[in-house]
């Protein structure tokens, strides 16, 4: 493990930010939580808007590491809430770290943004396969990647542009997700979410720009490679569907 490092978790009141703060802070890591509600496992919670500038300009403050998870999560109104809470909200976090002088940035994206190619392969999608987004978050998410790019071109920020898989955020999307017959191939457990987190924050120095995938193991077919995150961060997932989609729910 690296020294421990400063870490701002935005979006750490959320199912996955809350075992993204569990996994850094188990790894002794000084975490500060940044939300809209209080982050009780942080070891300092900043409540506030990531479309506010200014407060997240003050939550990166002193700090090293982002981990930028916060977002409206899934498709939704475009511009009363995917505009500010995921485009504009993606700018303010880079900026803050820019300002901050934080460097080295872990920015949540989504399968989503290669949605169409699980119906046409080939298995498993790379890492440098041709986006085709689900939707304006997929989208939203293809904009996150580009400005992450741009920051470690123009800026010199370490960039880990993750992928993510579904982590069901309450029971109705536990139920959603098992009712699918793709949805266990790309699950995503918290704990396995946490992991992967906590080592994107400590990863290698010389990262410029990645993009990588994380999912838990897929029950019958790999639909993400995983080779890359492997690889790069040492990441291998412990959990497949249905474990850990009950564990947390409700607490905050």
């Amino acid at each position: 493990m690296n020294a421990s490092r400063k870490v701002l978790v935005t979006g750490s009141a959320g199912r996955i930010g809350r075992a993204a703060v569990r996994a850094l802070k188990a790894r002794g890591h000084y975490v500060r939580g940044f939300d809209l509600a209080l982050s009780a496992e942080a070891d300092q919670s900043v409540v506030g808007s990531v479309a506010d500038a200014e407060s997240v300009q003050r939550a990166a403050e002193g700090m090293q590491v982002l981990v930028h998870l916060a977002a409206t999560p899934d498709d939704d109104d475009f511009m009363t809430k995917l505009l500010p809470n995921n485009i504009v909200g993606t700018y303010n976090a880079l900026e803050a770290a820019r300002i901050a002088g934080i460097k080295r940035a872990v920015l949540a994206s989504s399968g989503q943004v290669v949605w169409w190619q699980r119906f046409t392969g080939p298995m498993p999608i790379s890492v440098d396969a041709q986006p085709s987004p689900r939707g304006w978050y997929a989208a939203g998410k293809l904009f996150l990647e580009g400005a992450g790019r741009a920051y470690s071109e123009a800026h010199g920020l370490c960039v880990i542009a993750v992928r993510l898989g579904w982590c069901p955020r309450d029971l109705a999307h536990v139920e959603e997700l098992g009712a699918t017959d793709w949805g266990p191939d790309v699950y995503l457990s918290p704990g396995d979410a946490g992991r992967f987190f906590a080592l994107a924050a400590e990863g290698p120095d010389n990262i410029r720009f990645a993009i990588l995938y994380a999912c838990s193991k897929p029950l019958r077919q790999t639909v993400y490679d995983a080779g890359p995150a492997k690889d790069l961060l040492g990441y291998e997932p412990r959990d497949t569907w249905p474990g850990g989609a009950l564990d947390d729910l409700g607490r905050r």
